[in-house]
Parts: structure tokens; sequence; C-alpha cells
């Protein structure tokens, strides 16, 4: 089932286009991950699905309804976004800040299926040891972990749930980011769409079902990882020769850089 399809997307501010022309679809239970250098694009595209920004030109729908058709309250009960900047003026424990995922989902009071979920997506990201702490206290590893929990908690028990992640290993060491990426990668196998920006393309090539690459606002490529994951296209999108080695597992090309060039 289609969960969102983006035709002949277009923005600019003032004269300048940061988007042209970007189409795509996302089925449920699909993990599409939006690659390209600095400047590409991503994060406009991510700040249009997330209806920060409206499009100048092209449509969005989501679960087969034009994204302006909802309101904020309505998105926020089906769709997660795991921003890059996490910043709290007061301090609350970690237990507090993965409960605030869930505040689309009750009135005044949280009730046992709201704790439950709490508890089940701060398990699944290694975080329930930390769950009384303050979260000013952590490192900024650990509190991008809490703020996963929280993004996760938002959409745990909607079936047709969408999660936004823009740069999702952002100050993870490897070991975390490696866990952060599986995570979402299981979320889409369990039917959930999952929609992430990433700079690294080995990351994107091993985890996604589809790639997107963007430079400067323009579409480069978009399929598979094996169809948008070549030499031609990295070297037109980064300015790189890069060679593809073939994996044991023969899933997903494995991108190495071979020379800069100097144009």
């Amino acid at each position: 089932m289609l969960m969102i399809t983006v035709n002949k997307l277009t923005y600019a501010v003032g004269k300048k286009k940061l988007l042209s022309n970007i189409s795509f679809e996302v089925k449920g239970g699909e993990m599409l991950s939006v690659i390209g250098a600095n400047g590409a694009g991503k994060s406009t595209l991510l700040k249009l699905l997330c209806k920060e920004q409206l499009a100048d030109e092209g449509n969005i729908q989501i679960h087969g309804k034009p994204i302006q058709h909802y309101s904020l309250k309505e998105l926020a009960k089906f769709r997660a976004v795991l921003s890059q900047h996490h910043t709290l003026a007061v301090s609350f424990t970690v237990r507090e800040i993965v409960l605030m995922g869930r505040y689309p989902h009750f009135e005044q009071k949280p009730g046992h299926a709201d704790f439950e979920v709490v508890r089940v997506v701060m398990d699944l990201t290694g975080v329930t040891e930390f769950a009384d702490r303050a979260y000013n206290t952590l490192s900024g590893g650990e509190q991008q972990r809490v703020q996963l929990a929280r993004v996760i908690a938002q959409i745990y028990d909607q079936p047709k749930g969408i999660l936004f992640l823009d740069e999702p290993t952002n100050g993870l060491d490897l070991l975390h980011q490696q866990q952060a990426l599986q995570l979402a990668r299981s979320l889409a196998d369990s039917g959930y769409t999952v929609i992430s920006i990433l700079h690294d393309i080995n990351f994107a090539s091993r985890y996604s079902n589809k790639v997107l690459l963007l430079k400067n606002g323009n579409t480069i490529a978009y399929g598979t990882p094996q169809e948008v994951i070549t030499c031609e296209h990295i070297h037109t999108a980064f300015n790189i020769k890069v060679k593809l080695l073939a994996p044991e597992d023969g899933k997903c090309p494995l991108v190495i850089p071979s020379a800069i060039l100097n144009e």
C-alpha cells in the first residue's frame, strides 16, 4: 500500500530553487534513504514532508490524502520526526522525554498502554538503564538514542505509522549507528514507513529498499540501492570518483572513495 506519494515537488526561496520537480513513492514496509552532498535539498525535502513548509508546485499525498488537508495534530498521531537538534531548557528524566512521544494519544494523562509503549521502546533503543536519569546529564550520543525512543513511541502502536529520520546516526558511535539503523530497518520490515536522510552512502545502501539521490535540488537517481549507487551517479552527485565492492552477502554495493577531483 502506498503511504507517501510525492509528485513533481518544487520549492524556492526568492529566485533560488531548493527543490525542482521531485517525484517518488514509498510503500508501507519500505525504508527510503535520501542522500546527497551538502546543499542538495535533503533537509528542505524533509520539511515539506513534515508540513513544516508548503511546496510552491507539485503535491504530497499521505495515505492517499493531500498533506495540506491534514492538521498538524492529525499528522502527529501517526507520523513522527527525529530532527537533528534537541535543545531542552528544563531538565526532564529520560522516561519523561520518551513519554512525550505519547502526547498526541491522550488528553490529560497517559494510560497503561502509553506506559507500556514507553517501556518497550526504551528496551528497543537501549536506554532503559537511563530511565531515571536527567536528560541533560547524558552524552550527545545517549541523548540521540533517547530522542529516537521518543519518536518511535509516538507511532509504535500505529499500524500505518510513518517515521522521518534526519541524520539519525549523528553523534552515535559505530555500534549505536548500526543499532539505530537496524532498528529503523526492523520497523520497516514490520510494516512502518521510514524515510531517512543520511550522509553515509554505505548505510543507505545496506539498510534501504529505495534510495533518492539529490544534487542542487534535482533528482540524480531514484530506485533500489543497486540502481542508484553506481560510480557514475556518485561522481555526478559528489564530484568524487569511487569504486564499488561486492559485499559477501551480495545484497548491496560497498562504496570506496578512490580520488577527489579538482574540478
